[in-house]
């Protein structure tokens, strides 16, 4: 899933920055961030990052479509209403081949790099095709990372996950091949995730939940409480990953008040611990209030 962040953020750039001063930038961030030197759980996701807002602000005319019309520029349909035939929103590039097959819950991809984002990473299926972030930086610095070696010579399989599955892990049998093979996919999880298995990779891609939304390993849920509670004080219950949770609502209350559950997050996937839970409270006012309510409310203001 490609990154929402700004990608002149992402490299600690300005909008104005010269092309060498994304080259330093680029240089500084992927060599902090690379998952070969840098072990901490979201290193990879990082990682990824860098080089999306690098092969964007490092292409004067994807620059430029990114300058006018934001991440819109490469999704689908996204190029300023020009629909799927925009200049960032067709299929791969020319010159890569890629062969995919379904097997069980996986998908077997199979690619020869040409251009294009390879199939099977977190990139693929997006209007715009990102290439592979291993690839940029080989390119960069020249030489494969040890990483990027090993991927390359072992099939990779896409799997798909709920964000339930994600944060809490889970094993299971699976057929690859035509041999029963068990993988164990660890709590905390993030999408993107290349995660070895003996002689094959899988490629995670964790689907989208309604109600919790994943920051790290920090987990964000927006709540509605009644006018009466925000004012009154009182006491709700709170979903959480582990089951709703009863929460208590000072009196007076802010619309935008964020509430924090320690470690009610995501497990981390390196180490011990977890992230914590905030509950973002949105007050909700009464669309068609009585004229009873009306009174009340006059009778609260002049007092």
């Amino acid at each position: 899933m490609p990154t929402t962040r700004d990608y002149y953020d992402i490299l600690g750039v300005s909008k104005n920055a010269s092309k060498e001063e994304l080259r330093k930038a680029y240089r500084k961030q992927a060599l902090e961030w690379h998952p070969d030197r840098n072990k901490s759980s979201n290193a990879e996701k990082k990682f990824k990052e860098i080089n999306q807002a690098y092969e964007v602000l490092s292409d004067s005319e994807k620059r430029a479509a990114y300058d006018q019309f934001g991440h819109a520029a490469f999704q689908p349909g996204g190029f300023g209403g020009q629909g799927p035939s925009g200049p960032f929103a067709g299929g791969p590039t020319p010159g890569g081949q890629t062969r995919t097959y379904r097997q069980g819950p996986f998908t077997y991809t199979y690619t020869t790099y040409g251009g294009g984002a390879p199939s099977g990473t977190p990139f693929e299926g997006l209007g715009f095709d990102f290439s592979d972030p291993f690839e940029i930086f080989e390119q960069f610095f020249g030489g494969a990372s040890s990483f990027q070696r090993q991927a390359a010579q072992m099939p990779r399989y896409g799997l798909s996950i709920s964000f339930d599955e994600a944060v809490h892990g889970f094993e299971k049998e699976v057929n690859i091949d035509g041999k029963r093979r068990k993988i164990k996919i660890p709590a905390g999880v993030t999408d993107g995730s290349r995660i070895r298995f003996g002689d094959f990779y899988i490629s995670i891609d964790v689907k989208p939940d309604p109600v919790f939304k994943r920051d790290g390993d920090d987990i964000i849920v927006n709540m509605m409480i009644p006018l009466t509670i925000a004012i009154l004080g009182g006491i709700i219950k709170a979903p959480t990953i582990d089951g709703d949770l009863k929460l208590r609502i000072r009196p007076g209350t802010q619309s935008g008040t964020m509430v924090r559950l320690r470690e009610k997050g995501v497990p981390h996937l390196r180490g011990r611990g977890r992230g914590d839970q905030y509950v973002r409270l949105q007050v909700q006012i009464p669309e068609k209030p009585s004229r009873k309510q009306k009174e009340l409310i006059k009778e609260f203001e002049e007092n």
